[in-house]
């Protein structure tokens, strides 16, 4: 057939610019293979992590070094055992696709988060890995493909050892919440560990102030267990005054809830004040007088405490609220999210929001940590665990977003809804009237200076706030301690490298001056 010479060279043209189009678009591929010993097929989030050098002993992800380690991801379900699948590495990566690394030494590990919880606590038990698979002299797209076998378990963390009396004064207590299974549909749990003073069975008479605890993000269940056997060993040691500690775990699929009322996880701060506590204390001898129950958390569970001290000022005598999240989102970890046409990824001049320091040094900038957690799973992460608290529900059932991960641009209609209903610092101002005198003298915060995730900022704002409304609160900011050296203190004549339990000692003590003004109770030095 003849073609005229136009259309013959339009033609090749075309041809010629889609080849280049699929080169320049040529992704790389990895070959994940089920092990032959698995009876069942398998299903979750497969995850191949690679990083530069030789003879690890596993590669995953560092939040402390976000760009160290790449990681790819998909979805996968009922593979069986022995078969295969293909993950496309430029697909769904970070910090960018595999085919973008140059010639050198790495290594790779296959990963099937099959809870589909690693964004939360990485690996746990259950979930499938590969050895590592060194990739000398790598090239991609030149070569073998290199081939990962899931032929591994994650094991069973092994229980730490409790402190003496642990099994008398240390309870787990398991509550099927109304209110929250109404909510989901299926029966909701609030977990703790109880812990009662070392000699509570030799005071049958005697009622107790009662601590509720919570933890940061990424936390266990069995975190809760060796902080309450801390808690009960500085008791037993008179470093603490004698209480009832409860080891409230917040975690749950979604992140943290943060014991805060939710269109999205549901009623948890009810369900706390309104069920939870009235059973414990029916079941324990608690001083269940306001001026007995005290809040105490670290990180997303100082903003839990904090968050429950405002919203429920009657029924709690004090919050003593450690490195909390932010409480005025006009500093959400720097980022003002009022501001006109505000980005959550980049200043108006386009250079990077930190997210991550140690001391004066970034490590880590707001869009890489979206972007990796992004790659990890849609469920459990630290940014989304806000959108599942703080965001309007969308027809998808599922939180709005407050930003969009591609771009960083912030809706300000969701921020509208945050502001409402979980801006801290706005909701005290607005509320001071009604609320102000259960409030007077009981709130107290305490950051570093060089909070690793620069906390201290919205501290500051919510502060002025509250001096603004003559709240007596009190603040406290450590000179150039980080969100996790916050606790250490440095008594005179005692061990130089500083006690990492000392902060509870003072906040126990100062929880307990309140519950019992004469006792005058001071800790062993």
């Amino acid at each position: 057939m003849h073609i005229p010479r136009k259309l013959f060279l339009a033609l090749t043209f075309a041809l010629c610019s889609l080849a280049a189009f699929g080169q320049q678009t040529q992704h790389l591929f990895f070959r994940v293979t089920v092990g032959p010993q698995f009876t069942a097929p398998v299903s979750g989030r497969l995850l191949v992590f690679l990083t530069s050098g030789t003879g690890a002993k596993e590669v995953d992800e560092n939040p402390f070094a976000p760009t160290a380690v790449y990681v790819a991801a998909r979805e996968i379900s009922d593979v069986a055992a022995g078969a295969s699948v293909d993950i496309d590495t430029d697909d769904l990566a970070f910090p960018a696709g595999f085919s973008s690394l140059k010639h050198g030494d790495y290594q790779a590990q296959a990963v099937l988060d099959v809870n589909r919880n690693y964004n939360y606590g990485g690996r746990s038990a259950g979930d499938l890995i590969s050895e590592v698979v060194p990739l000398a002299s790598f090239t991609p797209g030149q070569g073998t493909e290199p081939i990962f076998t899931l032929n591994n378990v994650v094991p069973e963390r092994p229980a730490g050892q409790n402190p003496p009396g642990f099994d008398k004064n240390a309870h787990v207590e398991d509550f099927v919440s109304p209110a929250l299974t109404a909510f989901s549909g299926r029966p909701t749990h609030i977990r703790a560990w109880v812990i009662t003073p070392p000699d509570y069975d030799e005071h049958p008479k005697d009622r107790y102030p009662t601590v509720y605890w919570t933890h940061g993000f990424g936390a266990p269940f069995e975190y809760e267990r060796i902080s309450g056997g801390l808690m009960l060993d500085m008791m037993a040691k008179h470093k603490l005054p004698p209480m009832i500690w409860v080891m409230l775990d917040e975690s749950c699929a979604t992140g943290t809830h943060e014991f805060a009322d939710s269109v999205n996880n549901g009623p948890w701060g009810t369900a706390l004040t309104t069920e939870y506590i009235p059973y414990l204390e029916k079941k324990y001898r608690m001083d269940g007088r306001p001026s007995g129950r005290f809040l105490q958390g670290h990180s997303s569970g100082g903003w839990a405490t904090l968050q429950l001290q405002i919203d429920y000022p009657t029924i709690f005598g004090g919050t003593w609220s450690t490195s909390p999240d932010p409480s005025d989102f006009h500093d959400f970890t720097g980022v003002d999210l009022y501001a006109p046409h505000a980005n959550i990824y980049k200043h108006p001049d386009g250079t990077p929001y930190p997210l991550i320091r140690d001391h004066a040094k970034v490590i880590g900038t707001f869009e890489q940590f979206a972007k990796n957690e992004r790659v990890l799973g849609p469920y459990g992460g630290q940014i989304a665990s806000f959108e599942w608290v703080f965001s309007p529900r969308g027809s998808d059932g599922r939180p709005v977003p407050m930003f969009d991960r591609e771009t960083g641009d912030i809706d300000p209609a969701v921020v509208s809804y945050w502001h409402d209903h979980y801006d801290l610092a706005h909701i005290v101002q607005t509320t001071w009237a009604k609320r102000g005198s259960e409030l007077r003298s009981k709130i107290h915060v305490i950051v570093g200076t060089a909070d690793t995730f620069y906390l201290d900022g919205a501290a500051h704002k919510m502060e002025a706030v509250l001096k603004g409304l003559g709240a007596d609160a009190h603040f406290t900011y450590i000179p150039d301690r980080t969100h996790f050296d916050l606790y250490t203190t440095y008594p005179a004549g005692g061990d130089p490298k500083g006690d990492r339990r000392g902060l509870f000692t003072q906040i126990g003590s100062e929880m307990y001056s309140v519950a019992r003004p004469r006792a005058n109770w001071q800790p062993a030095e």
